[in-house]
């Protein structure tokens, strides 16, 4: 199959980014920000231009430095960017981010540029791994960027179907709530994610189960993991140490709650995620959107 590149639509310039762009590709990315989402702010995009990030660090540690180009008009206003980076281990290229207001022309031609200048390559990923420009987004949501999506299915991608991403508000929860009723986690302090665990152990000392939770970052905390050991599960433990943590970031400040769900396996594989989606949809948390990634064969 042949498949081809876009050019740039008349009246557009391709350049690499610069501090003075800034602003103006700050506003690009918050224009696309996500309900459970913080702003977008010049640290958190000074990250992802240097190819770094806290969630998926080892991924980033693979690439050549990426490259950051924008797409300019005539009048010199920033109306698109996008990021792009090789991986030598496998010769793979990878569109690691892009925006462009979900404008159908503009996201075709970032697409297309990105294609253009990582060159001839066995194959191409886009939106693989999560970026600094967000709270852990392991993809593209799908119904938030239709225009993006389709771009990249235009351009011979084929998308992936990986993670449900989802959000809950903390109003009305304290602490006090678990006092008496659930069983008590241990709360430790954790750097990697910077956060807390927590941990309920059983009579013997065994860990019965244990969750993960991220330092809120503009009111906005995230569940990185729960799990309750095999022996222990059909005892409400799970959701015990849910409401556990929910409270927990709720006393240190958190506003609202993110978690990502890895539902990709049919029910009865071995990541079945069957009962953790029932878990938090009783729980008060509601789907956001679905988040996909794509690759694209020579």
């Amino acid at each position: 199959m042949t498949l081809r590149t876009r050019r740039l639509p008349t009246g557009l310039t391709a350049r690499a980014y610069q501090a003075g762009d800034e602003n103006q590709v700050l506003e690009l990315i918050n224009a696309d920000r996500l309900p459970g989402q913080p702003a977008c702010t010049p640290a958190m995009l000074g990250e992802a231009v240097a190819g770094r990030s806290t969630v998926d660090a080892g991924w980033w540690a693979e690439l050549d430095p990426p490259r950051t180009e924008v797409l300019v008009d005539q009048a010199g206003r920033v109306a698109g960017v996008v990021s792009f980076a090789a991986r030598p281990e496998d010769k793979a290229g990878l569109i690691l981010w892009l925006h462009g207001r979900e404008d159908p022309a503009m996201v075709a031609a970032l697409v297309g540029h990105a294609l253009a200048e990582l060159g001839r390559r066995p194959v191409v990923y886009a939106f693989e791994f999560a970026s600094a420009l967000t709270l852990g987004l392991e993809g593209l949501p799908v119904r938030h960027r239709p225009a993006t999506h389709r771009a990249l299915v235009e351009a011979g991608f084929a998308g992936r179907d990986l993670w449900r991403y989802m959000r809950r508000d903390l109003a009305g929860i304290d602490s006090a709530q678990v006092e008496g009723q659930d069983p008590v986690a241990t709360v430790t302090p954790c750097e990697d994610p910077v956060g807390w665990r927590l941990e309920v152990r059983d009579p013997q000392g065994a860990l019965a189960g244990e969750a993960t939770v991220g330092e809120p970052v503009d009111g906005i905390g995230v569940l990185w993991w729960i799990e309750v050991a095999p022996p222990h599960r059909g005892r409400g433990i799970g959701r015990a140490l849910l409401r556990q943590a929910l409270a927990h970031l709720a006393g240190h400040g958190a506003r609202e709650v993110i978690l990502y769900v890895d539902d990709d396996e049919p029910p009865g594989g071995e990541r079945d995620r069957t009962a953790a989606n029932a878990l938090y949809d009783a729980m008060g948390f509601t789907e956001v959107d679905r988040l996909h990634s794509y690759t694209r064969r020579r």
